[in-house]
């Protein structure tokens, strides 16, 4: 039987030299898979209500969306700068070669609203830390933040872990 990470290629050498790229674009392309990999991400809160559901771009948007679906809850998209119209609120974060901005509109969430965090991938955590800042900026507690991949050598989880998260993935790849 298959798993989610079964579903997972990798690219050697991309983006950059050294880079061991996890292209997801497999998994969401394969009807099972993909199936399969909502619903393991749905699992660890059966039960537990959300209101809105936030992906972080891109590929966040396309589990986010699904997710949100499944849990009959609104989707938020948090976007790199300058993509979203109207009033926005930004968080800036760290890259390993600069650093790069996120927004979400800062009416997108309401004091109180109850928060699921969902990307296709968790690294240095970096992203995944903006968007939850900006969560927490406009008030919605995050009750978890699910992710496909893990890269447990680049310490996102731990990041996430100690500002308090719950963090849930589904399957971890060793090496960048």
């Amino acid at each position: 039987m298959k798993t989610v990470r079964d579903y997972i290629r990798t690219i050697v050498d991309f983006p950059h030299e050294g880079i061991m790229f996890r292209d997801v674009t497999t998994l969401f392309a394969d009807p099972r898979g993909f199936r399969m990999a909502i619903d393991q991400l749905l699992h660890p809160y059966a039960g537990v209500r959300f209101d809105k559901v936030v992906g972080l771009e891109a590929r966040g948007f396309i589990l986010g969306g699904a997710v949100a679906h499944q849990l009959s809850a609104g989707f938020v998209p948090i976007r790199k700068k300058g993509k979203l119209p109207g009033k926005v609120i930004s968080e800036e974060y760290t890259l390993e070669y600069g650093s790069a901005v996120v927004e979400v509109h800062d009416d997108a969430i309401q004091p109180g609203e109850r928060i699921l965090v969902v990307d296709d991938l968790l690294a240095t955590g970096g992203t995944a830390e903006a968007g939850i800042k900006l969560v927490e900026r406009l008030g919605g507690e995050i009750i978890g933040c699910a992710f496909i991949v893990d890269l447990p050598e680049l310490g996102g989880r731990r990041k996430l872990e100690a500002l308090g998260m719950d963090v849930h993935a589904l399957c971890a790849f060793e090496g960048a």
